[in-house]
């Protein structure tokens, strides 16, 4: 089931903002989207669990980003979904 893109958006400006706990807290409740993944991974990865975030890269099919800078990367995601 598809996550709301108004959610996701929300938890990319909650992790630029540094309100990490919130944002993780909003993609959790869309684990099997995979742009939900995708910024769980990022957030982990900002965290500095690297183990989990190759996890959430996986399941979003977006390991290729794994060594991507995390703010540029959720500003990627960002336009993306407002494309």
């Amino acid at each position: 089931m598809l996550a709301p893109k108004d959610e996701l958006l929300r938890a990319i400006e909650l992790a630029l903002a540094g309100n990490w706990d919130a944002a993780h807290q909003l993609v959790q409740q869309h684990e099997d989207d995979a742009t939900a993944a995708w910024i769980h991974a990022v957030l982990h990865k900002i965290e500095g669990d690297l183990a989990n975030s190759r996890y959430w890269y996986r399941r979003a099919q977006r390991l290729a980003h794994v060594n991507d800078e995390p703010r540029a990367e959720l500003l990627g995601i960002r336009a993306d979904l407002n494309s």
